[in-house]
């Protein structure tokens, strides 16, 4: 069989998996924005380790480090792209503002919002995509300037900030009964452009991704206390 399948790219592939079940989940009539959320953050969570795992083995030939980073960005994609704009839609359709736009114009509906709010969706996943491509393009120049500065660095914000940001707009969402739908899709439309802005970040250290796990590990607990407080049949 064609492809990579030892433990440096176990994480890679659960974290797909995380997304894909996420994606899942969210948009059927059963599923809900808030289990989106959740495997959200749990995609965030393996793609943490991923490549630390992966630089274990020492012994790497060059066609398995390539695989490794090509998969990893094409798991990103539909984690950290497809995923949160799945979950902005799931959420306009269980707010009942999407119906409520959708009605023709006789009834009092506002469809050119609708239209505008899934532009914006998609445009989220099309920067995702532009970001990823020439994270992967530039990695030769990422290497060299690491070398000569002695710290690596991001040009833009890396799409995996998707798993800390949108899962903590739902959980305010819930618990301050303020309707942060649309607000949701402004986001979307300001982290699309964080994507593809140039400026440079430094890759976190040790401490920053603590603290981000921290994080994450706080906001994974109150969405499954949401999930358990609602029930599930609530969402049907």
């Amino acid at each position: 069989m064609i492809g990579v399948y030892d433990y440096t790219v176990v994480l890679t592939y659960l974290s797909m998996i995380s997304g894909v079940v996420g994606i899942t989940l969210t948009m059927v009539g059963v599923g809900h924005p808030y289990i989106g959320a959740i495997f959200l953050m749990v995609s965030g969570l393996l793609d943490a380790f991923d490549g630390r795992v992966a630089r274990t083995k020492k012994n790497r030939t060059d066609i398995e480090k390539k695989f490794g980073t090509q998969i990893d960005s094409l798991s990103d994609l539909i984690c950290f792209g497809i995923l949160p704009a799945a979950i902005g839609v799931s959420q306009l359709r269980h707010s009942g503002l999407f119906m409520e736009l959708a009605k023709s114009k006789a009834e009092g509906g506002k469809i050119w919002i609708l239209v505008i709010l899934m532009t914006i969706a998609v445009g989220y996943v099309l920067t995702a995509l532009i970001r990823l491509a020439y994270f992967n393009a530039t990695e030769d120049e990422r290497k060299k300037e690491a070398e000569v500065t002695g710290f690596e660095c991001f040009t833009g914000v890396p799409v995996t900030t998707a798993a800390l940001v949108f899962p903590l707009t739902l959980i305010i969402h819930y618990y301050t009964k303020w309707d942060l739908t649309v607000f949701y899709f402004f986001l979307l439309l300001i982290v699309s452009f964080a994507f593809v802005w140039n400026i440079k970040i430094k890759k976190p250290g040790k401490k920053g991704l603590i603290v981000m796990m921290i994080l994450g590990s706080i906001e994974l607990f109150y969405a499954i206390t949401i999930i358990y407080e609602e029930g599930y049949v609530h969402f049907k």
